[in-house]
């Protein structure tokens, strides 16, 4: 691994701020360090930075804590300013490809071509004679320009801006085997945000971003009980409430807060499901024979026992730290918070020459 230095990778969520560093070695990847730091709940709302302030204090505080050195950083954006699609194109070189694609990427952007950052990359060299297949990022200029003045604000440097999709998809391949055949499917919850990635023959072949995550779990435990969004929050990450204390209704929240998680998970889970049966329905490729979830939200049980009777498919948390040595960093806390570090690491695995 004599190239550039591993990026440190900040994801920057709805609820929270997630920082991942590694280091190559012969044998994979050590973890130098990982922590998150928790933003205010209306700090980003629908993607856009409506207190940047607070998340350049959360990624300093990250920083200092840490004690990181590396200024090179790798972030990522989803949500409904970013478009992916895969597109056929006449065979051609990866130089006239750059070139083509900003005349090509008007007919699939729904944006004007003036406003959007647009990357490339060829994902079958030969999907028939003549003919080959490519990925196509569209993203809007000033929410990528907001993430990075953020980063640069901070004191970094940032150097990539991926997709979340693509960011659990990097962490998914370094920790488990890609069926060279099947499809599987990789969906990260997180507080505000779905990102569903649907991976054949070791190929991204659909993704997908729902705007429904943890919140609305938080909000609808909020609405039940009666109680704060904070407290809320608290309920559903399973501590007890501070404003409850008395007997008689201790017994009655686990039941309230469990069946309101459980409507949730409902929701997320049936929105996943239109997502798969669409690709189902378009592709050539198989259904995916296994869900793969991410996210902070992934935590709640309800919700992969409810894709997977919902899917009729097995249903596995994933561990982004799974073939990843762990080094000095407490096993117990990265335990709980492994399936919230998937983007992080996503992003940590990227070198500051990628592009």
């Amino acid at each position: 691994m004599a190239r550039e230095k591993l990026c440190v990778g900040i994801d920057i969520g709805a609820s929270a701020v997630k920082l991942c560093q590694l280091r190559g070695s012969k044998k994979g990847y050590i973890l130098e360090n990982f922590g998150i730091v928790q933003l205010p709940s209306e700090a980003i709302v629908d993607g856009a930075l409506m207190n940047s302030a607070k998340v350049v204090e959360a990624v300093q505080e990250l920083i200092a804590s840490h004690r990181i050195k590396n200024k090179q950083v790798a972030i990522s954006v989803s949500g409904h300013s970013v478009i992916i699609k895969k597109i056929p194109m006449a065979q051609q070189s990866a130089e006239d490809l750059e070139e083509s694609i900003q005349w090509e990427a008007e007919q699939f952007i729904p944006f004007d071509i003036a406003d959007v950052n647009i990357d490339v990359q060829i994902v079958r060299e030969q999907s028939q004679p003549g003919q080959m297949e490519v990925v196509l990022v569209a993203a809007k200029k000033d929410l990528i320009n907001e993430y990075q003045s953020v980063i640069v604000e901070a004191g970094l440097e940032p150097v990539i801006c991926d997709v979340d999709a693509f960011a659990t998809q990097n962490m998914f391949e370094t920790n488990y085997d890609v069926p060279a055949d099947g499809s599987i499917a990789l969906v990260n919850v997180g507080a505000s945000k779905t990102n569903i990635n649907i991976v054949s023959k070791g190929i991204s072949s659909f993704t997908r971003d729902l705007t429904i995550g943890g919140n609305a779990v938080t909000e609808e435990i909020q609405k039940t009980m009666g109680v704060s969004f904070e407290e809320a929050e608290t309920l559903k990450i399973g501590a007890p409430s501070n404003k409850r204390r008395d007997t008689e209704t201790t017994d009655v929240i686990p039941q309230d807060v469990e069946e309101a998680i459980q409507r949730v998970a409902e929701t997320i889970t049936s929105e996943v499901q239109r997502s798969i049966d669409f690709y189902s329905a378009t592709s050539a490729d198989p259904s995916p024979q296994q869900v793969y979830l991410t996210g902070g939200t992934a935590r709640l049980r309800a919700l992969s026992q409810a894709l997977q009777q919902r899917i009729g498919v097995q249903v596995t948390v994933a561990d982004p730290f799974r073939n990843i040595q762990i080094g000095g960093q407490d096993r117990e806390y990265l335990a709980s918070v492994a399936p919230a570090a998937a983007v992080a690491v996503g992003l940590a695995l990227r070198f500051g020459g990628d592009g």
